[in-house]
């Protein structure tokens, strides 16, 4: 096994390049609409600049193992993939080559490329985390225990929410079906002021992290890829992140078969809170 440690921030970077060029390809959304015919690993329709993305985010993977690095991959399409992982010492990759897939489809501004390294299981074991925003290209990065920053300017920490009445003035909602909507409306017209579903998960979570949000709920369960990089994005930038569904707040487990918990991520510990009771689909 190569002694030197992978170059996981270069390799994201390479895979942002090429899907950059693959969506360029693809400009209008008749082209960005066309399937595959398959399914993903996540059990969605996978759209062509899905697998365009996939298959350049795995080209950067492929060339990590051919220096030496062993790890193990989940991805949205591709589920598990072993590139001679080492069990004692496991490292695993978490992946979404394309967040916001829907906007990317539709020609709206953010959709991402997610990528988490994880020592471990859990969403707690999580140590490396990078979402790239392809409209207005923003590049979140996080290392757990050195901070978070966006486009190489470390994220504040100490960043406050805001409120307005009391509740928190911008709050971002995902999985935003209008009939969980509907079913947690009052929850959410007593914790928000106002409103925000961005569609993309990973990037409502770095606008909490960057406290453009004051907090963000998804109303239904989240996988992993969705949300391995952009938690630790806010946990490293001094918000705070639950998993709900599980015994354990980061207790969420690193595994594509199927959504695993609702997430919810808020500045401080007390919204956090607050936003775990607002109901939600399991």
């Amino acid at each position: 096994m190569n002694a030197v440690a992978p170059d996981w921030l270069g390799a994201a970077r390479a895979a942002v390049e090429e899907v950059r060029s693959s969506l360029a390809a693809a400009a209008s959304t008749a082209e960005r609409a066309r399937e595959t015919g398959a399914r993903g690993e996540g059990g969605d329709r996978t759209l062509e600049i899905d697998a365009a993305a996939e298959q350049a985010v795995f080209r950067q993977l492929e060339a990590l193992h051919a220096q030496g690095h062993r790890f193990a991959a989940i991805s949205e399409e591709r589920g598990r993939v072993d590139f001679g992982a080492d069990s004692a010492h496991p490292v695993l990759v978490v992946v979404d080559p394309l967040d916001g897939s829907r906007n990317a489809k539709r020609g709206l501004p953010h959709h991402a490329l997610s990528l988490a390294v994880a020592h471990g299981r859990t969403m707690d074991d999580v140590v490396f985390g990078f979402v790239h925003d392809f409209g207005p290209e923003e590049e979140w990065v996080a290392r757990r225990a050195a901070g978070a920053s966006c486009n190489g300017v470390g994220l504040d920490p100490g960043a406050p929410e805001r409120r307005v009445g009391g509740r928190l003035e911008l709050l971002g909602v995902e999985s935003a079906d209008p009939r969980w909507v509907r079913d947690s409306a009052d929850a959410l017209a007593a914790g928000a002021h106002r409103l925000r579903a961005i569609g993309a998960i990973a990037v409502s979570l770095c606008q909490v992290a960057a406290a453009r949000l004051d907090g963000m709920v998804t109303l239904r369960r989240s996988r992993a890829v969705d949300v391995a990089a952009g938690q630790l994005i806010v946990r490293e930038a001094g918000g705070v992140v639950l998993f709900t569904g599980c015994a354990e707040p980061l207790g969420a487990p690193l595994d594509v078969s199927e959504p695993v918990s609702p997430v919810v991520a808020a500045r401080s510990a007390a919204s956090a809170r607050a936003l775990a009771a607002v109901p939600r689909m399991r």
